[in-house]
């Protein structure tokens, strides 16, 4: 007989199949999961976890005590209008006043039960979510630049972000949740079958197939997410775009909003239509599913009324039989959707731990060597190598040159020839795939990545515009330093940033940005003398400049390469161009083509070249 052909029609079976391995997955999913979550909210607060599982079996008891208090009061009034009925005598209410208090004050209790749970899981479930963001940001603080430089990972950490907020709130309900359930489903179970086992069977049963129902599509709907991750992606991308000041300039004038409003509805459609397929499946399935529990339900009710009217229970029976049967059964489903519901929470929480799992390429060594104070060699590459992940050809090949300490050098070429790959070379934010790069006459691997950044002073031709003020935007160069006002002038004369800052009406305090009250936005300009003077900030005995006037004017650009000696004395600089015109006080130009060193030597000497 013929194999099937993949994506060919399933038999029954195979479907059959199917359900029940999605359910037992279900089920193996949960328990793994539950005790992650408790363990995420047990350290995110003791007292508030001890005090919320209190409260979670208290609640979960009630139910069961108040319709055996329910049964024991209608018996008491059955029992007391047949003796008052039989010409008896005075009747004795004390038991049913008894009974009715200790219902009013389980009433008052479960009230306060539910008032504490409440707090302790709405204030849980902040803890835990403000954890898990936090996770996630140290996480990525962690990763390497190669992570951010990779699609895949950026799905991942999105996923992860978009989950931080709301995810951790419905593990933490969802968890005591099904504690909660689970109890009170074994209380009342007990009380069911004390009156016939075949009836609390038929109860456990008939949920189940919801729950199958249930479980398949929860696996369908984050198989789904994992899927339209990139398209979310896109979404949010097109949203910037339209809703940041940085690109508002260009989308304007190139009339480019019904562009992208156009491509993100493309993308919203798709997203919803597919999304609309999924939720109508899942909640007509459950509709028909939950019917089969309703029939079983109304079947109970009757077969215990009917054992009334025979005299073989009495009406406190009838009452505490028939809220059991319905208890057992609700509670019972609650339990299963429980179980489903913790699974798919369990499957977006394996994304948060995959992500906390993964480990940077660049880390520091066992038994790091300290950097030196000064450096006496200066910066080696030797037969260096690198490429890019996904790319054919290297961005640097096989490059060799040395610079000096204290030697000022220029690193002159076309874009795109490896000049910003070679920086990020020298402060360890990649590593090279072949030959070595050496500071102080170590490979830059045999150092701790921060101890070593912590000498370099770089400023990138994309450099940041923090929205902080501007003695925040020029401290966090140095940020032992950062309330320090003496260091934060120099660094901001340095850079040329005085003069624009002191005009400022709040001086240094002064916000810049326009993202949040009272900002003052910057030019292009202004911003970069901001951006070089936080690396002046830093005490650094490598300084890298990338690009350092690219938004600069001519004459600001004049004044900086005119101070250049004074600015980087005692230091090693290195300074990206693309311009032989701005380099002329550099003592040694290294020029780059296509990766490798084509010519090396003062401006007068590659002039007469």
């Amino acid at each position: 007989m013929p194999a099937r052909r993949r994506g060919g029609p399933r038999t029954s079976e195979q479907a059959q199949g199917g359900r029940w391995a999605s359910a037992m997955r279900t089920i193996r999913g949960t328990v793994v999961g539950v005790p992650r979550v408790l363990a995420m909210v047990w350290r995110a607060d003791r007292k508030l976890t001890l005090l919320m599982a209190v409260m979670t079996i208290a609640q979960a008891v009630v139910p069961a005590t108040q319709v055996y208090l329910s049964k024991l009061l209608i018996d008491a009034v059955v029992n007391a209008i047949q003796h008052s009925g039989h010409g008896h005598g005075t009747v004795n209410t004390t038991p049913i006043v008894v009974l009715a208090a200790l219902q009013l004050l389980l009433a008052a209790g479960s009230s306060l039960f539910t008032t504490l749970a409440n707090i302790s899981q709405q204030l849980l479930q902040e803890r835990v979510s403000l954890g898990v963001q936090l996770m996630v940001m140290e996480q990525a603080a962690r990763m390497d630049l190669g992570f951010f430089e990779d699609a895949a990972s950026y799905d991942m950490l999105q996923q992860a972000q978009q989950e931080a907020a709301s995810r951790p709130v419905q593990m933490v309900s969802g968890t005591f949740g099904l504690v909660r359930t689970a109890l009170t489903f074994i209380s009342m179970l007990g009380l069911l079958v004390q009156l016939q086992w075949l009836l609390a069977l038929v109860a456990l049963l008939a949920p189940i197939p919801a729950f199958v129902s249930n479980s398949r599509y929860g696996w369908a709907g984050f198989a789904m997410m994992r899927r339209q991750s990139p398209a979310r992606r896109r979404m949010t991308y097109l949203t910037n775009l339209l809703t940041t000041d940085t690109f508002s300039k260009e989308i304007s004038v190139f009339t480019l909003a019904g562009f992208f409003t156009g491509r993100f509805r493309k993308l919203a459609d798709a997203f919803y239509d597919e999304q609309q397929r999924l939720v109508v499946r899942r909640y007509l399935a459950g509709f028909v599913w939950g019917s089969l529990t309703i029939l079983v339900s109304s079947g109970t009710y009757l077969y215990v009324a009917l054992l009334a009217v025979q005299g073989k229970v009495t009406l406190g029976d009838l009452t505490l039989y028939t809220g059991a049967a319905t208890s057992v059964q609700s509670n019972f489903q609650n339990l299963l959707s429980s179980l489903s519901s913790m699974y798919e929470n369990n499957l977006y929480l394996n994304t948060l731990f995959d992500l906390l799992k993964i480990e940077p390429r660049v880390r520091p060594p066992d038994s790091p060597i300290p950097v030196r104070h000064p450096f006496e060699t200066g910066i080696e590459f030797r037969n260096v190598t690198y490429r890019y992940k996904g790319s054919d050809e290297p961005a640097l090949r096989d490059l060799s040159f040395t610079i000096k300490a204290g030697e000022t050098v220029a690193v002159v070429g076309r874009n795109g020839a490896g000049k910003t790959t070679l920086v990020k070379l020298i402060a360890r934010l990649y590593d090279p795939d072949e030959g070595q790069v050496l500071i102080d006459g170590h490979d830059v691997r045999d150092y701790d990545p921060d101890e070593l950044r912590s000498q370099i002073g770089l400023i990138f031709q994309d450099y940041v515009m923090y929205h902080l003020s501007a003695r925040e935007n020029i401290g966090v160069g140095r940020l032992e330093h950062l309330d320090d006002m003496v260091a934060v002038r120099d660094a901001a004369d340095r850079g040329g940033a005085t003069t624009l800052i002191e005009r400022l009406p709040e001086g240094y305090e002064a916000l810049l940005g326009r993202w949040f009250d009272q900002g003052h936005q910057l030019s292009g300009g202004e911003w970069q003398k901001v951006a070089l003077s936080r690396a002046f900030m830093r005490d650094a005995q490598i300084l890298i400049l990338d690009e350092p006037t690219a938004a600069l004017d001519a004459r600001a650009e004049y004044e900086l390469f005119a101070r250049l000696r004074e600015l980087t004395l005692g230091r090693t600089a290195i300074y990206i161009s693309h311009r032989f015109s701005t380099v002329r006080m550099a003592d040694r130009i290294l020029v780059i083509e296509e990766g490798r060193l084509v010519e090396q030597g003062s401006h007068d000497e590659l002039m007469r070249l």
